[in-house]
């Protein structure tokens, strides 16, 4: 459905580094309504369950999923693969989620010190997790540190330096999407740099696959997470003028009303082989 466009949940919710805050939030269990609705989103599924494919799951096997968020994707990989799963995520909100879910092997802990042994887990993954780190490459190490040679590793993140967005301002819109990729997210720009990470560790069999997500319907995805909202917090941050926020909450709304408005931004999905020579350090 096209037309004005509404201020979603999203403007309410902590954006300076994605879900480091969760558990500060008045309403942390918004987070997980967030959360619930992105996976039901059809392109969401779709990417998430080649994750889980590059994993090359096999029955009686053990996996991890670091920033597992609600654990819908581990719960997904348990069920229709007879594997187990142990999630982790910073935030206690997410654990009790996960719980609710069935999921039983839920810690809650720092991404760039995990709190397994070494060759723990036949392989790991992070969705949409990389991006909000303090330190991707300690994180990185430790997730390659826990999976077994011959395990595999998927990393699947948006690289926002792809993104695009149809209003009649071009050069207001790349200023906007540039405070996406360089304020809102600690690492909005990573995700095409996944592969030459993992091969520095030694990883082998590395593939990449790009999957865009392309809306149309600015209603779809929830607002895209809150796009019409960027332009105002980046006012609020002092990197945009508000007479310039509000021209771009216009001109969004006018690219709705005209039925031209068009945004994408490209997910990355990396995946490698861990082999007995791969560097932890």
């Amino acid at each position: 459905m096209y037309g004005k466009v509404r201020r979603n949940c999203h403007d309410s919710l902590p954006t300076m580094h994605g879900f480091t805050d969760v558990d500060r939030h008045p309403d942390p269990n918004s987070w997980v309504a967030v959360l619930d609705r992105l996976t039901e989103e059809p392109f969401y599924q779709a990417y998430q369950q080649r994750v889980r494919e590059l994993l090359h799951p096999a029955p009686g096997r053990h996996y991890l999923e670091v920033g597992a968020g609600t654990g819908a994707n581990a719960a997904k990989l348990e069920d229709d693969h007879d594997v187990s799963v142990a999630t982790l995520d910073h935030a206690q909100t997410m654990s009790t989620a996960m719980r609710a879910r069935g999921l039983t092997q839920c810690a809650v802990a720092d991404a760039h010190r995990l709190p397994f042994l070494s060759f723990s887990f036949d392989g790991a993954w992070a969705d949409r997790t990389v991006q909000h780190l303090a330190d991707p490459h300690a994180a990185i190490t430790e997730i390659i540190r826990v999976v077994r040679p011959g395990g595999r590793v998927v990393l699947a993140d948006p690289d926002y330096d792809t993104q695009v967005l149809d209003i009649a301002d071009q050069g207001l819109a790349r200023r906007v999407l540039r405070f996406r990729a360089d304020v809102l997210l600690r690492n909005g720009a990573l995700a095409h740099q996944h592969a030459g990470l993992l091969a520095a560790h030694g990883l082998v069999d590395i593939t990449v696959e790009p999957r865009t997500l392309l809306v149309r319907n600015p209603t779809a995805v929830d607002n895209v997470l809150g796009l019409r909202s960027w332009a105002a917090t980046a006012a609020q941050r002092g990197t945009l003028d508000p007479t310039e926020a509000r021209a771009f909450e216009d001109q969004f709304d006018d690219a709705v009303s005209a039925r031209r408005f068009t945004y994408a931004v490209t997910f990355f999905l990396t995946a490698a082989t861990v082999n007995g020579n791969a560097t932890t350090r």
